[in-house]
């Protein structure tokens, strides 16, 4: 499943990194730390979290994540949509909140 596939189900909002969504997904990852992203996220997860601000792009290059999903209505930071366009790396958001979130794409991703 593509970035693309996950778009129109999840009603997720394409902020920036358009180049990356054609992104294989292999599954998710939900955390608001950094140092535990880096820890254990791996690569072609998805990435929900609530944080706005430039460092979840070098995080997400480092491990090399599908995209980037910012719960709440959350709107990233204009720095973090220039590293993200520059990453390749979407940044999507949505209005739901992180449970509800992870489990819409959780019953997506199990469906593939």
């Amino acid at each position: 499943m593509k970035i693309t596939d996950i778009i129109k189900p999840l009603d997720l909002k394409v902020i920036s990194g358009h180049n990356g969504l054609s992104n294989e997904i292999s599954g998710g990852y939900v955390s608001d730390l950094l140092s535990d992203v880096m820890g254990y996220a791996k690569e072609g997860e998805i990435w929900i979290t609530l944080q706005t601000h430039q460092n979840i792009i070098a995080v997400a290059s480092l491990k090399d994540v599908s995209a980037i999903i910012i719960v709440k209505g959350a709107v990233p930071e204009t720095d973090t949509i220039v590293k993200s366009n520059i990453e390749n790396i979407p940044v999507l958001s949505t209005d739901l909140d992180t449970f509800n979130i992870t489990g819409c794409l959780f019953e997506l991703l199990k469906m593939e």
